[in-house]
């Protein structure tokens, strides 16, 4: 085993690297987690610490644990000491899991899941006495949400709406397709309702379109049909995350 990989994960760790572990990981949860906690998101910044201090308390209680008695350093290698992260990101999996929501096409809290799971991951290096690679990764997984978002804002993404629009007689249902196709949206027709008691008639759209940004141009497309019909409901089916 190479002298470094000795150096970084001691056999028995004294208390102030473990102390030093600890707060390194908090210090790299807090870095996620404001990220996080600014966006309004599920894991915020509490969360995100907690997540990451399991993992890293997993690592050092594997650490703890070694059975070291007659053994050189040079043996490490032989000790199954997996078992311990397979089992932390196989629980932060569940958790994960349960983050992500799903209600007809709209999903949500998949980034949320990625950063317990990146966390996690960072966790179980700083635990493990890896300090330099989950510092590393704890700066990289505050890049991709950070400056990155930026990024992906300004990349146009399908969208993707329902609307309901009253119209005073059937004619007009085939018509909202052909005034909004040169501005990029797509209406498809889904069903009609009478409502009572003016028997007026409410047509349900699918709208599709491609836009940039956080908002997804849903305030746009609902001002250019409020400029010519009533709109009775108005619901994004797409959102970022």
């Amino acid at each position: 085993m190479p002298s470094t990989m000795i150096e970084t994960m001691p056999l028995t760790p004294t208390w102030m690297e473990i102390a030093t572990r600890l707060l390194l990981v908090i210090a790299a949860g807090g870095l996620i987690g404001l990220n996080r906690e600014a966006g309004g998101h599920a894991a915020g910044f509490r969360t995100t610490i907690l997540v990451g201090l399991a993992a890293c308390l997993a690592m050092i209680q594997a650490n703890l644990l070694l059975s070291v008695t007659g053994k050189s350093p040079q043996s490490f290698v032989s000790m199954d000491i997996l078992r311990f992260p397979l089992g932390v990101l196989t629980g932060v999996g569940f958790i994960g899991g349960g983050a992500i929501l799903k209600r007809g096409d709209l999903v949500t809290g998949v980034t949320t899941a990625a950063t317990l799971w990146i966390m996690t991951a960072i966790g179980l290096c700083i635990g493990g006495g890896q300090a330099v690679v989950g510092s590393a990764a704890a700066v990289a997984a505050f890049i991709v949400l950070s400056p990155f978002k930026w990024l992906d804002e300004l990349i146009s993404h399908r969208q993707k709406a329902h609307v309901v629009i009253e119209h005073a007689q059937s004619a007009d249902i085939a018509k909202i397709q052909a005034a909004f196709d040169p501005l990029g949206y797509s209406f498809c027709f889904i069903g009609k309702s009478i409502k009572e008691p003016d028997a007026a008639i409410l047509a349900s759209y699918q709208v599709r379109w491609k836009h940039a940004g956080a908002s997804g141009g849903a305030q746009e497309l609902l001002a250019s049909i409020e400029e010519h019909y009533k709109v009775v409901s108005f619901e994004m089916l797409t959102t970022t995350n």
